[in-house]
């Protein structure tokens, strides 16, 4: 769910990390200040872990009734399950009002969509799935490594993400741009080379667009590709699940890493054993990652215009630093994503997690620029920080572009029509 870069180090050293999962400020959230129990785990002076454990056991007590999340076939059963922990004041009421709200807002949606099937039966599915696996990460949560391979059985939680988004994008109007380029992508991992996309990034739903829109045309682009993700989508509880689908190197942003001055060292090692991995995988070869060098979401301007926010030179150059360092010949691919109106984010950026959820039926779109040359970028450019502004002003010139004409075949029919040898729809066809 929000998969970002982080300001990442220029070297490295160290081997396996693991990103901590703390008590999430969601639960202030949902529970509300003024809730007795949360009062008294927040003013204990116990550590995060302990708080969590009490939070976990508090959960646990009510987390299986019967009939189960994940066997509820209509919204009275799913609301029917939250009521009753209400009632014996194992769950907040704050809580059940959250779920509510997002259950209505998916409901909304899919609905809305008017696409067969899409009915009451599956919103009370999905969102019960959902409703299990948050619900099971209180009672056996778990820690992502630094790496983190998708997680297919016994449960499969890639499926379980695609179902969620599925129901919200319109692919009578959504695109992917310029399959050749994707072609490319797929043949460099063929012969063992990396391949890094340079990616904008509007919402939590940005792995399963990737995936649905290649699926038909590109599936092992669509299930292999490793994402560079930030520290809030392992640590949000409704994000968790949804990360547990996708293969992963957890980094924790630039963006956050001052919000707890305490833990600053601790995260900036992490980030350090995190780019140890990266390494050791490039040096396999044959790896795809996926980063968003902004270090975060999009956001709409005052006039509400969606376009990608500036990259981090940084970032970027981390990039090429690590697959010119590999054994395997790389390369830089600037990805343009259009999402942001089916799950907007907050209007500024949030210290805490556990945002609000809003989604919303539209249409989506992936598109890959062509990949960037390094020296023709670079040439006659001796000074380092100048050569890295180069680049990132170069994959962020090259996305932006692509992001504007996927916003045109995507909103305008007759420009969708007048560029489909290159904004193309292969799962109509």
């Amino acid at each position: 769910m929000a998969w970002q870069a982080a300001g990442l180090p220029q070297s490295a050293s160290g081997s396996q990390c693991r990103c901590s999962d703390r008590v999430p400020a969601v639960w202030k959230q949902y529970f509300g200040t003024s809730t007795r129990l949360v009062q008294r785990r927040l003013r204990s002076p116990l550590r995060a872990a302990a708080r969590q454990q009490i939070l976990i056991q508090s959960v646990a007590e009510v987390a299986k009734p019967r009939p189960t999340f994940a066997t509820v076939q209509s919204q009275e059963e799913f609301f029917a399950i939250l009521e009753a922990g209400v009632a014996a004041k194992k769950i907040p009421q704050l809580l059940l009002l959250a779920f509510k709200d997002f259950y209505n807002n998916y409901k909304t949606a899919v609905l809305g969509s008017g696409v067969p099937g899409a009915d009451e039966k599956r919103v009370a599915q999905v969102m019960g799935a959902i409703a299990d696996r948050v619900t099971d990460q209180f009672i056996n949560p778990y820690t992502f490594p630094s790496s983190h391979k998708r997680i297919l059985e016994p449960y499969n939680y890639y499926d379980f993400g695609q179902n969620y988004v599925r129901n919200l994008v319109n692919f009578d109007i959504s695109v992917v741009g310029h399959l050749d380029n994707f072609d490319k992508m797929q043949s460099y991992l063929d012969q063992g080379d990396n391949v890094v996309c340079l990616a904008n990034h509007q919402t939590e739903a940005d792995p399963a667009v990737w995936a649905l829109l290649l699926e038909r045309t590109h599936p092992r682009l669509a299930t292999d590709v490793i994402y560079v993700a930030g520290d809030r989508v392992v640590t949000d509880p409704l994000c968790k699940p949804f990360s547990m689908g996708r293969n992963l190197f957890c980094v924790h942003s630039k963006k956050r890493m001052d919000n707890e001055p305490e833990l600053k060292a601790d995260k900036q090692r992490t980030n350090r054993r995190t780019v140890v991995e990266m390494g050791k995988a490039l040096r396999e070869g044959g790896k795809l990652l996926w980063i968003a060098p902004s270090g975060g979401r999009d956001r709409p301007n005052a006039e509400g215009t969606w376009l990608p926010a500036p990259f981090d030179a940084a970032s970027v150059d981390l990039m090429r630093y690590l697959i010119a360092s590999s054994k395997r010949p790389g390369h830089l691919f600037p990805l343009a994503m259009h999402s942001g109106e089916m799950m907007p984010p907050p209007a500024t950026l949030d210290k805490s997690v556990g945002e609000r959820r809003l989604t919303f039926y539209v249409g989506v779109g992936v598109s890959a620029g062509d990949e960037l040359n390094v020296e023709e970028v670079t040439q006659g450019i001796s000074e380092k920080d100048a050569q890295q502004a180069a680049l990132a002003r170069a994959a962020f010139e090259a996305v932006t572009a692509e992001y504007k004409q996927l916003e045109a075949a995507i909103t305008d029919a007759g420009r969708r029509e007048a560029m489909s040898d290159v904004y193309q729809q292969p799962w109509l066809q």
